[in-house]
């Protein structure tokens, strides 16, 4: 969690440096700019940048906070606290509750903006996860759903326990695909779903499922029967994204397993990257494929976080891949069996994302042969086999008889690059672990943060320290520069946002 001052420097960022400067912590030639919240508030949570005015949306507990791009606070708006009680469901501003009320912080969430409607969506920790919708201008409040269970998104009191993504579109309203832990309640909340965002804030269908009947909804929950196995199971989820047809989540996960000759299982942690179609209303093509990352025969396999960017024409040149292609950023720490108290021997990896579609393509089309099981544990679907899914062709294939004015034959299903599944071998899990290219390790200060993006054609990387240290990667030699500014622990935002400017960083005071 992030202290009270938020600070922003104006370095110029480049690529090159003098000899000296690859000696030396790099200093400002400037001095930060600073802003400080109430410390009764206690933690800043999340924080987004307009890309469009470069306004700054801070959300912090009890308060959602508006700043200019100098950070100068333009409006405030509470949320927070009030009378409540987690064990409240649905929440006392729906029903009468019996559980104890108590005077309760909102702790912020989610943060995002919804450029389409000019709005922020601000989610919270009371009442059982509740949005708020504010109007980006003046944080006026434009809708607060809340009468419906489908309003609630998450009872986890942690602010990095959810993550959304919103899906636009020109002719029809956006989706909100929202990723979250449960908290051991599976019953009252879907560990990912997709849902609407309606034009109108005030509308009875915001939030609501893209698509629900009897037997199908936009979501997917976990059973109540993999607590009995892993009695403290959840998916943390640690970032999330769109790209061409797909949403993406990385996530952590705790399964048992079997150690090298022994017959009892240990728990450990995996990291997993969840993919859905856009389009997909059923949820049938849900998928996940574990990843992680080895240098010279450590692994690392606990992800801390992650961060989207494009290749650039040098580093695309060593991947063979295009300059516009997605990588993706990573930071992983040492080992599988911590999470909350990770090694701090950690990694920064990358991983071209088509070839990890093209892992999870190999995956789709071998289970449709019927090949291999579901292999998804928690989804209690690991030893269901594959099914294979034949195709019917009405036109003749070529050494079909003459006279036949009509041929029908079955042929294997193909997949392609954009399929969404079908209501067969799903959801399905990726028993092999995809593997990122390391760049740069650090065996002593756990890396916990990471933004990247192209400069003058080169890629370059920020991570940030467990210490608030700084550091800058270019990518393409795996040149390391120390930008720590200070003695003062400063900590780079990353996770929060991908509209950060090239020549601004946004850091925060621990």
């Amino acid at each position: 969690m992030w202290k009270w001052t938020c600070l922003v420097s104006h370095l110029l960022l480049s690529t090159t440096v003098s000899p000296l400067a690859r000696q030396q912590p790099l200093h400002p030639k400037r001095p930060f700019i600073t802003f400080t919240g109430e410390q009764s508030e206690g933690n800043f949570n999340h924080l987004v940048v307009d890309e469009r005015t470069g306004h700054i949306y801070l959300g912090a507990v009890n308060r959602i906070y508006k700043l200019s791009s100098d950070l100068k606070v333009l409006v405030t708006h509470e949320t927070g606290p009030d009378d409540d009680n987690p064990k409240c469901y649905p929440p006392r501003i729906v029903q009468t509750c019996n559980e104890p009320l108590t005077p309760t912080n909102n702790i912020n969430k989610m943060l995002l903006i919804d450029y389409k409607e000019n709005r922020l969506i601000a989610c919270g920790s009371l009442y059982q996860g509740i949005c708020k919708l504010l109007r980006l201008d003046d944080l006026f409040k434009l809708g607060e759903p809340f009468h419906k269970k489908e309003h609630y998104l998450s009872g986890v009191n942690e602010s990095g326990s959810v993550f959304g993504v919103i899906v636009s579109y020109s002719n029809m309203d956006d989706k909100l695909f929202i990723a979250t832990a449960v908290d051991g309640k599976p019953e009252y909340f879907p560990t990912i779903s997709s849902r609407k965002l309606t034009k109108n804030s005030e509308a009875d269908g915001m939030f609501a499922y893209v698509f629900h009947d009897e037997f199908v909804a936009s979501m997917i929950k976990i059973p109540s029967d993999t607590f009995t196995i892993i009695p403290d199971f959840d998916i943390y989820y640690i970032y999330g994204f769109s790209s061409g047809n797909f949403v993406y989540f990385l996530t952590l996960q705790p399964e048992m397993i079997s150690p090298p000759g022994s017959t009892t299982k240990e728990q450990v942690y995996t990291s997993k990257l969840v993919r859905l179609c856009k389009e997909d209303t059923a949820f049938n093509s849900y998928v996940e494929v574990p990843i992680g990352c080895e240098k010279n025969g450590v692994e690392y396999r606990l992800l801390q976080a992650a961060y989207l960017s494009k290749a650039g024409a040098i580093l695309a040149r060593s991947l063979e891949v295009g300059p516009e292609d997605d990588i993706l950023f990573t930071v992983f720490s040492k080992g599988q069996k911590r999470k909350m108290k990770s090694l701090d021997e950690s990694a920064l990896c990358i991983f071209v994302l088509k070839k990890i579609n093209d892992r999870i393509k190999d995956r789709l089309q071998s289970c449709y042969r019927g090949e291999g099981t579901l292999d998804l544990a928690w989804l209690k679907v690991k030893d269901i086999p594959c099914s294979s899914a034949l195709k019917t062709i009405t036109s003749c294939p070529i050494d079909t008889d003459p006279t036949k004015t009509l041929c029908q034959y079955f042929s294997l299903l193909t997949i392609d690059d954009n399929f969404c599944g079908l209501d067969m071998n799903a959801p399905l899990g990726v028993s092999s672990m995809v593997r990122g290219l390391p760049i740069f390790t650090e065996d002593g200060d756990r890396m916990t943060s990471v933004i990247a993006y192209v400069y003058k054609n080169h890629s370059l990387a920020f991570v940030g320290t467990k210490s608030g240290k700084l550091k800058k990667v270019d990518v393409n030699d795996g040149f390391v520069m120390d930008l720590t500014l200070t003695l003062l622990v400063v900590l780079i935002l990353a996770n929060v946002t991908r509209a950060v400017t090239p020549r601004r960083i946004i850091h925060l005071l621990n």
